[in-house]
């Protein structure tokens, strides 16, 4: 198929023109129609192959990617300093508009985790890319890991100062949640200390730079430890980038879930291979690369995902 003259990909195409014409991505009228058109024109499963399109198209996803990284960066922080504006900014989270679908993606997460990790609760976790509006690392702490530490890296410093101003009134989360104003490739050692590292999708935003951050993972993060990360299939891939488990050297990839609701990340779960040097290939998937390309759709009890579990496909 000629993907150029796919109607979905000339929407796409439609709208990224007019987004880009935009004067300003902050919240606005014009821009919550247009990134709103955007979401659910990518929606739907498709089977686009977004690596397959021509060099002009792929070009305009890169930057429609960089457009709604922008965006989205802008809507987080024009809530979270609404949120910090309240008494007790933790009650008031469902003015965010896109709250429900945190809920149930960090649901999605917890409920991946568990299947992989059930014999033990992470201790401490870290969320590399955590933004003005932490609501991932809230909502596992409010809900799903109770007593577990969150560790919070952004390289804003504005960002970490709004984050924190929304669990700094909170008897719990204040206890448990830290907010590090970094460069994650600055942290070294420090990564041993996680049991779990969350990889957030706009972490990366192109290809390279979101492999240089997985092998810096790689080279850091303790023996069997897990890297939780972000991802997008079929037409979602023009919103966020997409992860590849082949370049995930260094990790044992344990499963790819892709979301057909209105949860648009996909979810990728590894372990840290247990090796002396990180780059080493995963012995585990010799070659595998073409099989891991193979989604199969196989939906959950929750009617939101295709799974492919890596572990029984090569056994």
């Amino acid at each position: 198929m000629v993907w150029e003259k796919d109607p979905l990909v000339q929407k796409v195409c439609e709208l990224y023109d007019q987004i880009s014409s935009l004067e300003s991505l902050k919240p606005s009228k014009d821009v919550n129609m247009l990134f709103t058109q955007l979401v659910l024109t990518c929606m739907p499963p498709s089977p686009i192959d977004v690596t397959k399109l021509c060099k002009r198209i792929q070009e305009i996803r890169f930057k429609l990617i960089r457009l709604c990284g922008e965006a989205e960066g802008l809507l987080e922080s024009h809530f979270s300093t609404i949120l910090g504006s309240y008494e007790n900014p933790l009650h008031h989270l469902n003015i965010f508009p896109y709250y429900s679908n945190y809920l149930k993606l960090s649901l999605l997460e917890f409920d991946i985790l568990k299947k992989h990790c059930s014999d033990y609760v992470p201790i401490k976790v870290a969320f590399v890319g955590s933004g003005p509006l932490p609501l991932t690392s809230i909502v596992l702490a409010s809900f799903h890991l109770t007593t577990t530490s969150f560790h919070n890296y952004d390289i804003d410093p504005s960002a970490n100062s709004k984050a924190l101003q929304l669990v700094s009134s909170h008897p719990d989360l204040s206890e448990r949640m830290f907010f590090h104003t970094t460069d994650i490739m600055d942290v070294t050692y420090a990564l041993k200390d996680y049991d779990v590292v969350f990889l957030a999708a706009l972490v990366g935003m192109d290809k390279d730079a979101k492999v240089r951050v997985i092998d810096h993972l790689a080279k850091y993060m303790a023996p069997g430890a897990v890297l939780m990360l972000r991802s997008a299939h079929g037409a979602r891939a023009f919103l966020y980038p997409v992860i590849d488990p082949c370049d995930l050297t260094g990790f044992e990839v344990l499963s790819v879930f892709h979301p057909t609701d209105e949860v648009i990340n996909s979810v990728v779960i590894a372990r840290k291979v247990p090796t002396t040097k990180h780059t080493v290939e995963n012995p585990k998937l010799p070659n595998k690369c073409s099989d891991i390309d193979m989604f199969s759709p196989l939906l959950n009890h929750v009617n939101l995902i295709e799974e492919l579990d890596i572990e029984d496909q090569l056994s």
